[in-house]
């Protein structure tokens, strides 16, 4: 694969120097401008040129129903059947557990209205943040994205690892540690080579293989759900509730500082309905399904291993299948996670160009899977994960939504770019209200939160976690601490 230069960061210059031999007709520049817009275009299977710089108009292109495909495919992950498990492993019943499971996927229509700014700006979505938190504000929360990036795509890339490895194994291959690092090697791979392509090829591969892996799921869902025993499980109470849905909501809250990397490329005149609908009925047909077979499952068979337990319900003939989807499914959702991580960085300020970003984001997911695969315990490693990622970015979330609904998402795209000063750079680089209004935020959910890393002391008095309380904090705090701004009258 050939790597072409691209812009190390946004608005890069130009190479203008003069040349008495230059070429001065009008048929030359003419060539020459066809010609660097075509190795700028977003095609499939070229690696992509841009990075965080804004999308020209002139090169925008595809329309709503693609979001379909990119939150429905990505989302046809076995994440959400492990997620099912636990909320019946809680002590949900099987229809209380599903009710929690629809309630998460409600989530994605945040996430997808949220996908209006980059259409309107043209750039990534930890670059529009920059106007709720400062430019050097918003340098956390692109860092502690990257490192959620990383892990989901971890976390997704071992799920995928053990389930080819148990592929190799239904094949006749018993290949021990090689074999699991081969397995590894494999999974990373085939997403590595289409997130290094870029958003083009992003799109079209997220399609195709929702077709397969739809079509294959739903046949586990035919396997699986009407075989459930509504009764295996009773109880649970509220308690359980609350744990369950903050572990239901940790896979749509991911997102939220993502959904404008998949929607800059898009036509201004392409609306906040039609995204909306669009990648919300998506991203939750595909986790609600999902999530329900999980819950079906755990009632059913024993879920300490889920890809094991949820086989156990499946016809011989369909095992080798039923793995592959698991690799499948793990690989879709890996992909959208590694190639935002190549522009968060570029939101740190790194100059980096987008394909270099990838490279070292997948040295470090590679360090990270064989560290899981290895010498950490799974399960653990899962659910500390998903306590941090949620104390932390439900208040983010909820900053960063109501700074877009005050804005009514119109923002100065060329000051979300000046990394020195412009209209986004407030007190020393730093928006107070936003900064304050994440702090006490994330202040409140680690207090409300019961983790496998820690439980905060209003846990006991409230009856349950609340982590969630800490976005609802956040965004209305900050809309008592900046309406009263300029920026915000004018809007």
């Amino acid at each position: 694969m050939t790597l072409p230069r691209e812009p190390a960061a946004p608005f890069a210059a130009k190479a203008t120097a003069a040349s008495a031999t230059a070429p001065t007709t009008a048929s030359a520049a003419s060539d020459a401008a066809s010609a660097a817009t075509a190795a700028a275009r977003d095609e499939v299977f070229q690696v992509e040129t841009h990075g965080i710089d804004p999308i020209p108009d002139d090169e925008r292109h595809g329309g709503a129903k693609d979001l379909f495909w990119l939150w429905f495919g990505s989302n046809l992950t076995f994440t959400y059947v492990i997620n099912g498990t636990l909320a019946v492993a809680f002590g949900l019943s099987f229809w209380a557990a599903t009710a929690v499971v629809v309630l998460g996927g409600l989530a994605f229509f945040a996430v997808s209205a949220l996908g209006l700014a980059g259409i309107r700006t043209g750039t990534a979505t930890l670059v529009i943040s920059r106007a709720t938190f400062g430019v050097l504000g918003n340098l956390p929360a692109g860092l502690l994205n990257w490192v959620v990036g990383i892990g989901y795509t971890i976390l997704n890339t071992v799920v995928g690892t053990f389930a080819l490895e148990a592929l190799f194994a239904e094949l006749g291959w018993h290949g021990g540690d090689f074999g699991r690092a081969l397995a590894l090697v494999v999974t990373l791979a085939l997403t590595f080579v289409v997130a290094m392509w870029g958003h083009a090829t992003v799109q079209a591969a997220e399609r195709w293989m929702a077709y397969v892996l739809g079509a294959g799921f739903a046949l586990v869902v035919l396997f699986v759900v009407p075989d459930a025993d509504p009764g295996a499980v009773s109880g649970g109470g509220f308690h359980a509730w609350t744990l369950a849905l903050v572990v239901m909501i940790a896979g749509p809250v991911s997102y939220l500082p993502m959904p404008s990397d998949y929607t800059r490329y898009l036509p201004r005149t392409t609306t906040l309905k039609a995204i909306t609908w669009s990648g919300a009925v998506g991203g939750m047909l595909a986790s609600v399904v999902l999530g329900v077979v999980g819950v079906a499952a755990a009632t059913q068979a024993d879920m300490t291993d889920p890809v094991a337990g949820v086989a156990d319900l499946l016809p011989g003939w369909f095992q080798a299948l039923f793995l592959f989807l698991v690799v499948g499914g793990s690989v879709t959702n890996s992909i959208l996670t590694l190639y935002s991580s190549s522009l968060n960085l570029q939101v740190l300020g790194i100059p980096w160009s987008r394909s270099r970003g990838i490279l070292v984001s997948t040295a470090v997911v590679a360090a990270g899977s064989l560290a899981t695969l290895f010498w950490v315990d799974f399960t653990e490693s899962l659910t500390s994960f998903l306590s941090v990622l949620l104390v932390v970015f439900a208040p983010w979330g909820g900053v960063f939504i109501a700074d877009t609904l005050m804005r009514r998402c119109r923002y100065d795209a060329a000051a979300l770019h000046d990394m020195t000063g412009g209209a986004y750079w407030y007190h020393r680089g730093f928006h107070i209200p936003g900064m304050a209004a994440l702090a006490t935020g994330v202040a409140i959910a680690a207090l409300a939160a019961e983790s496998a890393l820690w439980t905060g002391p209003l846990v006991a008095p409230l009856g349950g976690d609340f982590t969630l309380v800490g976005a609802v904090v956040a965004g209305l705090l900050y809309w008592v601490l900046a309406r009263r701004e300029p920026q915000f009258r004018r809007n």
